[in-house]
């Protein structure tokens, strides 16, 4: 798409789903895109998330309302064509270790104390409400969360580049390190790692836990609190699991081509990290973390890993989303938070909106990177 002097021009830091979902949005609303990756497209968090959708638990109210509004920008794609592997909605389980039985009360409690669907089961329970789960896993309750699913964001962002290329977008991949061009104290554009440069009249970093780096040379400090995280994908295997688990040992969704996304923290302290930035981790360490899932399933079946991939989780130091321009550098917007995957399209959309227009939406009143300043 080329630019005219009507065409807002805007670059954007980041393949993963809130570079790649702020892009689409952006060009639906006319503008023109180029997006910068410093690998390829959903190379770093986005391609090892459990992307499970929900805003169960606890959190400030401000986030609450913007996760209740991501999980509806799902439905509204899920509706549009419910056949899709890669996007489902089969509810989500929890449980807490044995001896926790208050504690699970407490959350179901405060659940539905602010309208969030949520039913406490005793373990016989189970099986009428959600399908495939070894009732004998379960010490006490459980909490099953009827209205959340999950989203391969491999395949999301496949779907949506559909959109991009269609609608004019550029797309530069293997850019390296991308960083902000500012003059007079206003971004102007990006600067590859090679030295090209891209001329736009808005930029937005988001490039997950790498984000603050990014926006650092521009005088702008957002603290990091990103963990190294792993998600496992098995073998094919058959099972009848609709839920995403969410419990004391494992985390485990389905996944497209009957695999299961296995997840949790109990295994950081194993995870090495190299001078050159890769990571590793004992294969006894990925068939334990496989070993705790197959407990939870019904059958108890042989779970064997077929993939595993490590990096930092984005999460701002103090857990909450930053969204929004840098009012230190304007023209420069960062998106940089937790829950990538059940905000990825209201964020895209309302960021996008903000670009735009140059409005800003009352939804991200308090995630402003200005909070930090």
């Amino acid at each position: 798409m080329s630019s005219t002097p009507s065409t807002k021009r805007i670059a954007i830091i980041g393949g993963g789903i809130l570079g790649v979902s702020t892009a689409v949005h952006l060009l639906r609303d006319g503008a023109s895109v180029i997006l910068l990756t410093e690998h390829g497209l959903a190379s770093e968090a986005t391609g090892r998330s459990l992307s499970w959708l929900n805003s169960a638990g606890e959190r400030s109210t401000p986030y609450h309302q913007l996760r209740v509004a991501g999980v509806d920008r799902y439905r509204t794609l899920f509706a549009a064509d419910p056949g899709r592997d890669w996007l489902q909605f089969g509810g989500g389980l929890m449980w807490n270790p044995a001896g926790q039985e208050a504690a699970t009360e407490a959350r179901h409690g405060y659940e539905k104390s602010i309208g969030y669907d949520s039913k406490l089961l005793a373990p016989g329970q189970i099986s009428s409400s959600t399908p495939g789960i070894d009732p004998d896993a379960v010490p006490e309750n459980a909490i099953f969360n009827p209205g959340e699913g999950w989203v391969s964001l491999p395949h999301l962002v496949d779907f949506l580049m559909e959109e991009f290329h269609a609608l004019g977008g550029e797309l530069v991949l293997s850019a390296g390190k991308v960083s902000v061009t500012v003059d007079r104290g206003r971004a102007t554009g990006v600067e590859t790692a090679a030295g090209e440069t891209y001329e736009a009249d808005a930029v937005l970093v988001a490039c997950g836990a790498a984000t603050p780096a990014v926006v650092a040379p521009l005088g702008v400090g957002i603290p990091n609190g990103s963990p190294v995280s792993m998600l496992v994908l098995t073998k094919p295997v058959e099972h009848e699991l609709k839920a995403v688990l969410n419990t004391p040992r494992a985390a485990v969704r389905p996944n497209p081509g009957n695999t299961l996304a296995l997840d949790h923290d109990w295994y950081e302290g194993h995870i090495a990290e190299h001078a050159d930035g890769s990571f590793s981790i004992p294969d006894d360490v990925v068939q334990e973390l496989a070993d705790e899932a197959s407990k939870l399933i019904a059958g108890n079946p042989d779970l064997k890993p077929a993939s595993w991939k490590i990096g930092y989780k984005p999460i701002p130091g103090d857990g909450e989303p930053v969204l929004g321009e840098l009012g230190q550098v304007p023209g420069c917007f960062v998106a940089f938070t937790h829950s990538g995957a059940t905000l990825g399209l209201i964020a895209g959309e309302l960021l996008a909106g903000e670009i735009m227009t140059g409005t800003k939406h009352p939804m991200l009143a308090t995630f402003r990177p200005g909070r930090f300043s």
